[in-house]
């Protein structure tokens, strides 16, 4: 897949900062044609954008990224985006910020992380991210370390940068998290709900045994291990600022107990003695 073209802003060509070298077989592959995988990128790569947490710059940007989603060619998820957009340009900057923490950092049923959905908190989520994280480095492409291997908007970035192919196939694998984090978005009546609607429109329709499984994550949460937990592998997916257990300390060894006093009424033992050789 050939990069966006130039007249594409900066601000939605990329803001997950990362590198992409790979060879030009996987765009041969896909039966899309250049235009529809070009502009099938754009709608991921928008999508990776308006999940991002709203600073003062995506904040600023909110006019250039809404021009770019009203001149997308008509489709379901186009709408979907201008939709989203429609409310996103409409707000004071403050209230993007803490309609985000809302929704996103103090929900669990709508965390953007998700490889949680799969594996919980359990040690398997640890390899998850390690398994997704070797992923993209053997495609050639190295985040900068700021988020989580199974983000959203990052896993939404590799998509755009990669292709149909390998490149959503992390989102395929994920299909029932992001389907439930779509359903809490409906039923907070959170705006980004549109935004997750433009994403199901491009993947695979939930077959009924996924539909069946998020029925069931959403009555009882993901999996959990109570003691003995390290999920991001000793800390090195922690997300920024996580707190992460320091490793148990050795046991403290208690001292030999003192010998009791010989007792006055027992006989003094029999001195040892060498025996003969």
């Amino acid at each position: 897949m050939n990069p966006l073209p130039s007249t594409v802003p900066g601000i939605v060509r990329t803001r997950v900062r990362a590198a992409l070298r790979r060879p030009d077989r996987a765009s041969r592959t896909t039966p899309l044609t250049p235009q529809e995988t070009e502009q099938r990128a754009l709608l991921l790569r928008l999508a990776s954008l308006l999940l991002q947490y709203p600073d003062a710059g995506l904040a600023a940007a909110r006019p250039v990224i809404a021009a770019a989603v009203e001149a997308l060619p008509p489709s379901p998820a186009a709408g979907h985006l201008s939709a989203f957009v429609s409310w996103f340009t409409g707000q004071e900057a403050d209230a993007l910020e803490r309609h985000y923490v809302e929704t996103f950092d103090l929900r669990r049923r709508s965390s953007l992380y998700l490889t949680y959905y799969l594996h919980g908190d359990t040690r398997r989520r640890g390899m998850a991210l390690l398994t997704l994280a070797q992923r993209y480095r053997a495609a050639g492409w190295e985040t900068d370390g700021g988020e989580l291997p199974d983000h959203l908007p990052v896993v939404l970035e590799f998509a755009a940068l990669t292709g149909p192919g390998r490149g959503e196939a992390p989102l395929r694998q994920h299909r029932r998290g992001i389907e439930l984090v779509h359903r809490a978005l409906v039923d907070a009546e959170s705006p980004y709900r549109h935004v997750l609607a433009a994403l199901t429109e491009l993947l695979p329709p939930p077959t009924a045994a996924d539909l069946r499984a998020v029925a069931e994550l959403a009555a009882q949460g993901p999996p959990n291990e109570d003691v003995g937990l390290d999920p991001y592998g000793a800390g090195e997916f922690a997300p920024p600022g996580a707190f992460v257990p320091p490793a148990p300390a050795p046991p403290t060894l208690a001292p030999p107990p003192a010998p009791a006093p010989p007792s006055a009424s027992a006989p003094p033992s029999a001195p040892h003695r060498q025996e003969d050789r």
